[in-house]
C-alpha cells in the first residue's frame, strides 16, 4: 500500500490530532510515535533506517496510509520521493510556544534518556524500552537536533525545517496546516467531506505527562 499523506510537521505542532482526524477521514491507518507502544518491534527498524543499515521504510510502514509525527517526519523526503501522489501537510505553530510544549515534555524525556544512555545507566531497563530510548535518541535528539535542545538551536531548526517543506513542496501538493483551524482547509486538499463532529484535540502538555508514563520518552 502506497502511503497518501505524509506529515512533515514535527512533534508538538498537532500531531496526534491530525494523525486521529486523518484516520476519521479515511486516510489511515496513520503512523505517529505512538504506534510504537503497540508495535516495539519497529524500533529496531526505525534504528536501522536511521544508521543506513537499511533503506526499506516499508518494513514498518506496510499496511498505513499515512505517517505524522516522528519518526517518519525525519525521513519525509525519502517517503514523498518514494510516493509520488502522496499528499505533503507541514503541522506548524508559533515557534516560541511550539518550544515551550516540546520542553516541557518530550525534551525532558529526551535529556533523561539521553543521560541514561550516556552513563550506560540501563539496568533497570528491559530491552523493549532500551531499544526504544535509542531509537528516539538517534532520530530526534541527535538526528534532528544535534544533540542540542536548547531553546536557540531548537527553535532555529524547527525554523529551517519548515522553511525547506515550504521551498521544497510543490504548492499544490502542499498544505501548511494549524490544527485549530479545524476540518475544512484539511477536507479541501484531501479532497474529503467535512465531518460533522468537531476536530479531534488530544495530546495537551497538560495531558501528555498522564497520557505517557516516564518510560515512554517520546510517545
Amino acid at each position: 500500500m502506497s502511503l497518501k499523506v505524509i506529515g512533515a510537521g514535527f512533534g508538538r505542532t498537532g500531531t496526534l490530532s491530525l494523525k486521529l482526524a486523518l484516520e476519521q477521514l479515511g486516510f489511515g491507518p496513520c503512523y505517529h510515535m505512538v504506534e510504537t507502544r503497540n508495535h516495539p518491534e519497529h524500533d529496531a527498524n526505525w534504528l536501522a533506517l536511521a544508521s543506513g543499515e537499511t533503506k526499506d521504510w516499508r518494513a514498518v510502514l506496510s499496511g498505513y496510509q499515512a505517517t505524522v509525527d516522528w519518526p517518519g517526519v525525519y525521513f519525509w523526503k525519502t517517503l514523498a520521493a518514494a510516493n509520488p501522489d502522496a499528499k505533503i501537510i507541514l503541522t506548524v505553530r508559533d515557534a516560541q510556544q511550539w518550544y515551550e510544549s516540546a520542553a516541557n515534555t518530550i525534551f525532558t524525556r529526551m535529556r533523561d534518556s539521553a543521560e541514561t544512555l550516556a552513563h550506560n545507566d540501563t539496568g533497570t531497563l528491559d530491552q523493549k524500552h532500551l531499544t526504544h530510548r535509542r531509537m528516539v535518541n538517534a532520530i530526534v535528539a541527535n538526528g534532528t537536533f544535534d544533540g542540542n535542545l536548547e531553546r536557540t538551536h531548537a527553535i532555529a531548526v524547527f525554523s529551517a525545517h519548515n522553511d525547506d517543506v515550504s521551498r521544497s513542496v510543490p504548492p499544490e501538493r502542499l498544505l501548511v496546516y494549524r490544527s485549530g483551524e479545524g476540518w475544512d482547509r484539511l477536507c479541501d486538499f484531501l479532497d474529503a467531506p467535512v465531518p460533522q463532529t468537531p476536530y479531534p484535540s488530544v495530546n495537551s502538555t497538560a495531558d501528555f505527562g498522564n497520557q505517557f508514563p516516564n518510560s515512554d520518552p517520546v510517545r
